[in-house]
């Protein structure tokens, strides 16, 4: 039997060196006494930022300052806690920073409150008078648009101090998850008896060749989210009804008006993005699926069956090493820097790919101002992996190099252009792959890989927004969220995109408890609007090449000082239309034909 190692016990060359960040425990530990004391000391701005332009000025370097600093602290508690989340003293400091952000959040209330309370034209007065002042005009542009939705001085600083409570549903589904859930072994057709776990499953059981493999684990997987069913549908409630609260104090027509307004993304491009996508890829997913049960040999495809490999003979190992190789040979049309960036973040520890107990589940790019990106990924030496790998080295490369063209409050973009840039690396992996061999084999090898990040991107994020615009509809209707509507609609939702393809059961009703993105505001959709940007921009690499790269450097470079909409625009992409997501979602069809033709 399989059992996975303590954190202690895993080989350091796979785990990820955090000093770069700090050089350890005690060093964080004085900067967080320096940022709690700088938070104090930012009082001294307080009542002078309508003096003039450089009293602005000042007040908003401090506090940039200040925010950066912060983020540091939080990045390194955050990632310590990612590692290991069973491991008290990082639950601790992981708490101690939740409360130092609401401090932080409370002594910077003022300064959103003076900036919107300026008489009408001082601040474009202060804008002409202070050129530097421009570094902030994103800042300031977007504290404007609150100045409707804003509460008195007092109410807003109440709500700043509360930051640490309002956070609570996601720290309680966070910590629960690392810590608290348990998933009984399980048996094979063999005899064989695994150990289970949340990064288990995803990295290795949900894609297993073996059918009693692949229904024992989920067997296991859904036994144990069961056991939290209420617990997780009480955190949803909350975190749901907290925003429809915020919503309504802050005067906004919705709660999703709320929550899009930080996107700066027009409500009909959400809407697009759900409508469209739902309604032309179920017919072609829905394809896929009877291809699977066919293949597979199949009576049913059970919902834990739909990412079974379809030639898993073609399926060999592919080390960490070798994955790194493929993606650095993949990234070549991006340019040596890049390329050079790329593989001092595969080489220099800067990814933490072990697995142990108490190890955050999936994968992620964390990338502190100042310092350089880390990311969390465990790996299984499956090609799945090297897709996973390219994907959150395209969020690292793309914050490296806002990095170094951007102060820390011009770094990142709006949510909804986030995911862009990582997919990007994961369509320029499969063109590498696909362009170099015309084998058949291979070729249905990468496309079902290419397939598996529209899945994930397309379906699995999709499909949870979709829930979340249902839930939150239902909320502001006044109805209640429990364990039994969440199941009974992500049931449906997924009944009525899959048809009569694949069998669900309650494991498949439950699997809004798997992922932490409801706690993240508006999230899920935007890895389709991703998505959709980095199909239309991989295809246009393939056909104009060097300029097309050159535009989208110039985008990364660009950081956030563009709206997510203007980022694709200067990239040669207009999502303002829908003919984009048609495009993308023909082009899975295309690829789905391919396999279809390949399998006979």
């Amino acid at each position: 039997m399989h059992t996975r190692l303590a954190r202690a016990d895993v080989p350091v060359d796979t785990t990820w060196d955090l000093s770069d960040l700090f050089a350890d425990e005690a060093a964080w530990a004085t900067e967080f006494e320096s940022v709690d004391a700088a938070r104090e000391a930012l009082a001294a701005h307080q009542g002078q930022l309508a003096r003039g332009a450089a009293q602005l000025l000042a007040a908003l370097v401090a506090l940039e300052s200040l925010q950066a600093r912060l983020a540091r602290v939080g990045t390194f508690a955050h990632l310590r806690n990612a590692q290991d989340g069973t491991h008290p003293p990082y639950q601790a400091a992981l708490a101690r920073v939740s409360a130092l952000q609401a401090r932080v959040g409370a002594s910077a209330a003022f300064v959103d409150a003076e900036i919107l309370a300026f008489p009408d034209g001082l601040l474009q007065q202060f804008m002409a008078a202070e050129p530097a002042l421009a570094d902030f005009q994103r800042w300031l542009d977007d504290l404007q648009a609150l100045r409707p939705h804003r509460l008195g001085a007092e109410a807003e600083q109440v709500l700043a101090a509360l930051g640490d409570l309002v956070n609570a549903p996601y720290m309680v589904y966070s910590r629960s998850k690392a810590s608290d859930m348990q998933f009984a072994p399980f048996t094979d057709a063999a005899g064989t008896v695994y150990a289970n776990s949340v990064n288990g499953f995803e990295s290795n059981f949900e894609t297993h060749a073996d059918t009693s493999v692949r229904r024992g684990a989920w067997a296991s997987f859904s036994a144990g989210l069961k056991a939290y069913n209420q617990t997780y549908a009480a955190t949803f409630a909350t975190e749901v009804n907290k925003n429809v609260v915020l919503a309504r104090l802050r005067r906004h027509a919705s709660t999703e008006a709320l929550l899009l307004q930080a996107h700066k993304i027009p409500h009909s491009v959400y809407t697009h993005i759900l409508d469209i996508i739902q309604a032309e890829l179920a017919p072609h997913m829905q394809r896929y699926a009877r291809l699977r049960r066919r293949v597979l040999g199949l009576d049913q495809l059970l919902y834990c069956d739909i990412k079974a490999p379809l030639d898993p003979e073609f399926n060999p190992p592919v080390s960490f090493e070798e994955g790194s190789a493929l993606i650095l040979d993949a990234l070549a049309v991006m340019g040596p820097d890049y390329v050079g960036f790329a593989r001092r973040a595969l080489t220099q520890r800067w990814v933490d790919r072990a697995d142990n107990i108490g190890k955050s589940s999936g994968a992620f790019c964390a990338s502190p101002h100042g310092v350089h990106p880390y990311i969390l990924i465990t790996w299984s030496n499956t090609m799945r992996n090297v897709f996973t790998l390219a994907h959150e080295l395209g969020h690292g490369g793309h914050f490296g190099l806002a990095m170094q063209h951007q102060r820390y409050s011009n770094m990142r973009p709006n949510m909804p252009f986030v995911e862009a840039p990582s997919i990007m690396n994961e369509m320029l992996l499969a063109q590498h792959i696909l362009a170099r061999s015309p084998e058949p084999r291979l070729r249905r090898s990468v496309i079902m890989q290419l397939l598996g990040t529209y899945h994930h991107n397309f379906v699995t994020h999709l499909l949870e927004a979709e829930l979340q615009r249902q839930v939150y509809a239902l909320a502001e209707a006044g109805g209640s969220i429990t364990a039994a509507v969440l199941n009974e609609r992500k049931g449906q939702i997924l009944a009525r995109f899959w048809g009569d393809t694949v069998t669900l059961d309650e494991g498949a009703r439950m699997t809004w408890m798997r992922q932490p993105h409801y706690y993240m505001g508006l999230y899920p959709y935007t890895y389709a609007v991703g998505l959709v940007a980095s199909t239309a921009m991989a295809l246009r690499v393939q056909q104009e090449g060097a300029p097309a790269v050159q535009r989208w450097l110039q985008v990364l470079q660009a950081g956030g000082t563009q709206g997510p909409l203007a980022l694709m625009q200067m990239a040669g992409v207009d999502l303002g239309s829908p003919q984009p997501i048609h495009e993308a979602v023909a082009h899975v069809g295309r690829l789905i034909d391919e396999l279809e033709v390949s399998f006979g």
